[in-house]
């Protein structure tokens, strides 16, 4: 007789769970997910993206944007559903800045910042006075500091963290006159600087030649400019998240983001190939 009873109370917890697990499922499925990213390469790693979700019956609708200020604003006024461009240091400093709601909820790929130059083959040849073009905002800023800070050119105040500025320069041995550019402008700048410290994407949209034309790169072991999917934090635990996490983060998107960024991106989630 307990037996009996424990087989239906068993029975009937597992009917409660499919009937759970149905509801997600019916949820995710037949969903349109308006996603930003930027334009250009990513587009092409969303196409692969895209093919994966329709899969689990979900729709990507991708919105492109042509600079960082716009995707966080969109998806905070539900523009957007989520949005896939940014790192922790920069989404960090826009919720600091205008105190979004907005949330990480599964890494997509890391563009290790470089430091690039047509006019010296090296950091040790940039001469006295150069000029070095940086992006102006916060955390691309800050990251670019520290790059020129890892090679030896400047030395930043102890303890700035991830975010330091041009007022934090303790130390400018060569007087390297740091020029502060729009993201999008920094590459296109750089026949007129010394060098310039361009993140990847603008980069390759600049022209630039990678690597050819890099004198310097940060580190990828454990970079913390690791790009992610983020949606407004009401909708993190959304069934539809989920399905859209693991359409990226599968082995055709890794092939394709190292396809698409010549070698220059790669895959940033655990158990990612890399080659």
């Amino acid at each position: 007789m307990k037996t009996t009873k424990t087989l239906k109370a068993a029975f009937l917890s597992l009917l409660l769970t499919c009937g759970i697990v149905s509801a997600q499922s019916a949820l995710a499925d037949g969903q349109t997910v308006r996603v930003g990213i930027m334009s250009g390469e990513d587009e092409d790693v969303w196409r692969v993206v895209a093919a994966n979700a329709a899969k689990h019956g979900v729709t990507v609708k991708l919105t492109t944007f042509s600079d960082y200020t716009q995707p966080n604003e969109a998806l905070a006024q539900h523009d957007l559903d989520a949005n896939s461009f940014q790192h922790k240091p920069y989404l960090d400093a826009q919720i600091a800045a205008r105190h979004y709601e907005i949330v990480p909820v599964g890494f997509t790929y890391v563009q290790p910042i470089g430091l690039y130059s047509r006019k010296v083959q090296s950091v040790t040849a940039l001469p006295q006075n150069a000029t070095i073009a940086v992006p102006n905002d916060p955390s691309n800023e800050g990251r670019a500091l520290l790059l020129l800070q890892a090679n030896g050119l400047i030395k930043l105040k102890p303890d700035v963290g991830l975010l330091p500025t041009a007022h934090d320069i303790a130390d400018n041995p060569k007087q390297i006159r740091i020029k502060e550019l729009d993201a999008g402008i920094v590459g296109r700048a750089i026949d007129d600087v010394d060098a310039a410290v361009v993140n990847t994407d603008w980069a390759i949209k600049a022209g630039i030649r990678i690597p050819q034309e890099r004198i310097a790169q940060e580190k990828v072991e454990r970079n913390p400019y690791r790009n992610f999917i983020a949606v407004n934090a009401k909708d993190a635990k959304a069934p539809w998240v989920k399905a859209l996490v693991d359409s990226y983060q599968q082995p055709n998107v890794a092939s394709a983001i190292l396809t698409v960024y010549r070698g220059a991106t790669l895959p940033a989630w655990e158990g990612a190939p890399q080659h």
